[in-house]
């Protein structure tokens, strides 16, 4: 088993996220936001910590690069059994991030609906969010990685029934959805970048 102590929200598709974070809240969890996801918590009554605030870095290049910051992926990556991992955290003022609540529903929703010559540029290809989910899945003994807003209910009933703890089998499931996610939206940008050749 697992503790959940403290998730990090960025979601496109913000279907069922106002009241997962409000169980999340309710547990004790602290969450960090991004942007509009954090705006649309706030708007709800979830308190979260903004990642600029948490980070201490400004927002730039209009969200680019927000959420890859060495506090955010470190906060993520590191192993909780190495010490020297945690003696650097502690050292740098990184707290551990044991749940990534991301997905990447705007491209891929235009593309599925529309097709890719609806996709106005390059620019809305995402880069951080597949860092993020690739980050927690691969590191999945430690690290919930919620994709599917379809798993909000059953992933905020077993931290509730465990004590905000979620058994092995469920971050295995959950990486493995995370990467299936991560795959599907590479293989759409793949395409809709084919679609460009030759115009270029």
């Amino acid at each position: 088993m697992a503790r959940i102590e403290r998730a990090l929200i960025s979601v496109s598709d913000k279907t069922g996220i106002v009241e997962f974070a409000r169980r999340l809240g309710a547990l004790g969890i602290e969450m960090i936001a991004t942007g509009g996801t954090g705006r649309l918590l706030n708007e709800g009554g979830v308190d979260v910590v903004d990642v600029a605030e948490y980070t201490g870095f400004p927002d730039v290049l209009n969200g680019f690069v927000r959420t890859l910051h060495p506090k955010i992926h470190a906060g993520v990556l590191a192993q909780r059994h190495d010490e020297s991992h945690l003696e650097q955290m502690q050292r740098l003022g990184i707290r551990l991030i044991d749940m990534v609540v991301v997905n990447l529903y705007g491209l891929v929703d235009v593309i599925a609906e529309s097709g890719t010559e609806s996709i106005p540029s390059v620019e809305s290809i995402d880069i951080a969010g597949p860092s993020l989910i690739r980050s927690a899945a691969k590191n999945y003994t430690h690290v919930a990685a919620v994709t599917n807003p379809g798993e909000y209910d059953a992933v905020a009933q077993e931290l509730q029934q465990n004590d905000c703890e979620l058994s092995e089998d469920t971050h295995f499931a959950l990486a493995l959805e995370a990467f299936r996610h991560t795959a599907h939206y590479d293989t759409l940008v793949a395409e809709y970048l084919t679609s460009l050749e030759g115009e270029c």
